[in-house]
């Protein structure tokens, strides 16, 4: 079989798996709850692999290992060990409280736990029209799946893009959470393998000796602190920032309302269980970045180091091509495993959040939802068409400042902290602002950095304000 034959298979092998699923799950979606969060039926390991997928995408197999080979052991140890951490922590922390506080209201999106939680419809509405932002990500996801495509085939990368839309918005208008949930697993179990395979075969690299190897490209390189890097360089840049700002990603809505999935809480062990492993194995694909720089690769351009150094390992060999298309395929589920999962949320959210409390209608629910996905892909379409270099800046520092706006409320939520709704509102505006002005006026060029900073001035000025209100009402109390 030649490696074009091959290619071909393995790609209609994906497609059909793919589309069978959606129509497995296409069959158990009823109705908007189960289009956006299912019945409670979901097995926990496949939400485990769901949310780990949903977490990792395409910056985690592409971009971050290119961090890695640029500035060294602080990049892995800020990308691999405080983020795992950050993870990790929320999930303790957050899941089993947050999903008995959505059952018991029957909040199916953020927004709506939100509004349930703070009895406020116009705080509500902030975070679900905010949300819509995040179709900046969508269209990133798309250009970047897009040039896979063109890679894999022999079509421009206009086509490229016109059949990723059409592919994932397929499957996902089909079975909303079942089809994310079923084609999660398929595209997590690729992202497993590939992220094994590429870990071992470069691990000969090392020689025996991790340290002392990066030493020998440079002592700012085997740094835990790297002097040298202008992301990188003390104990708040390379683990602080990590930490705080990975925990606040899991609040994002297409990722902590998995927790929704699962129905009894003796399954949230399993589910955490294989979120953490899962996550694990793929922050192993970061070593790529020390693979590429100990193989002695000159690669000028950050986020092509993954395909550099795989074209340059297994472009010679026999079964080099082979591979690569497997490769290819997996770095294209990659991105899919994201993007399936933020279309499902801001479908669900747009119809639950904002139709249904400004029309006062609820009324065929899924099939609005299902036609608001359709305008989605039509707008995103737009957008990537010819995405301006604007898009892509704000979608890298956009995430980030919508973590900022959802921590607080949801945190102070969930631990049922009696504090002023007023602060929590202020909280929401004022952490994804100071972290926009950090980062934008060039005070903390590591994104990270400014979204900590963000949040910890905020999370000072919310301690500051409880402190005084709880002194208030205790003087209240002795007069």
């Amino acid at each position: 079989m030649t490696p074009e034959i091959f290619k071909y298979i393995i790609v209609a092998i994906f497609i059909f798996v793919t589309y069978y699923l959606s129509y497995l799950g296409m069959k158990k979606t009823k109705c908007l709850k189960s289009f956006s969060i299912g019945q409670g039926d979901i097995n926990p390991y496949i939400v485990g692999i769901t949310m780990s997928s949903s977490i990792a995408s395409t910056a985690t197999f592409v971009i971050n290992p290119g961090f890695v080979y640029n500035h060294g052991l602080s990049a892995y140890l800020h990308y691999g060990v405080a983020a795992l951490l950050g993870i990790v922590v929320a999930f303790v922390v957050l899941t089993k409280r947050f999903k008995h506080l959505g059952q018991k209201n029957g909040a199916i999106t953020i927004p709506e736990w939100i509004y349930k939680r703070y009895n406020n419809r116009r705080f509500s509405l902030y975070f679900a029209f905010i949300n819509l932002l995040s179709i900046t990500f969508v269209v990133l996801i798309l250009v970047g799946c897009s040039l896979l495509i063109s890679s894999l085939f022999p079509i421009d990368q206009k086509m490229s893009l016109f059949i990723a839309l059409i592919f994932v918005f397929s499957y996902v208008l089909m079975g909303g959470t079942y089809a994310h949930a079923y084609t999660n697993t398929l595209q997590g179990g690729m992202m497993i393998l590939i992220s094994l395979f590429l870990f071992f075969q470069g691990l000969h690299l090392f020689k025996g000796d991790f340290f002392n190897t990066l030493q020998g490209i440079s002592p700012d390189y085997a740094s835990i602190y790297n002097p040298s890097s202008t992301l990188y360089y003390d104990f708040f840049s390379v683990f602080l920032s990590s930490f705080l700002i990975t925990f606040a990603l899991m609040m994002q809505p297409h990722i902590l309302t998995k927790v929704l999935y699962i129905k009894e809480d003796k399954d949230l062990r399993k589910f955490l269980g294989t979120t953490f492993v899962v996550s694990f194995i793929f922050g192993l694909v970061l070593f790529i970045g020390f693979y590429a720089r100990l193989s002695g690769l000159e690669v000028d351009r950050q986020d092509a180091v993954v395909v550099e150094y795989i074209n340059h390992i297994f472009s010679n060999s026999s079964f080099g091509p082979y591979i690569l298309s497997f490769v290819n395929i997996s770095l294209l589920a990659a991105g899919l495993s994201t993007l399936d999962g933020i279309l499902v949320g801001l479908s669900s959210m747009v119809v639950n959040d904002i139709y249904i409390p400004l029309k006062g209608k609820t009324d065929n629910a899924l099939n609005v939802s299902r036609l608001v996905l359709i305008g989605i892909g039509i707008i995103s379409f737009a957008l990537a068409w010819n995405p301006p270099q604007l898009v892509g800046l704000f979608a890298q520092k956009g995430v980030y400042a919508l973590a900022c706006a959802f921590f607080f409320p949801i945190l102070l939520g969930i631990f049922d902290l009696k504090i002023d709704k007023r602060v929590i509102i202020f909280s929401s505006i004022f952490a994804p602002a100071l972290h926009l002005i950090f980062n934008l006026s060039g005070h903390a060029v590591n994104p990270s950095v400014s979204a900590a900073m963000g949040i910890l001035y905020t999370g000072a000025i919310v301690v500051s304000s409880y402190i005084k209100q709880k002194k208030k009402e205790s003087l209240l109390v002795r007069a």
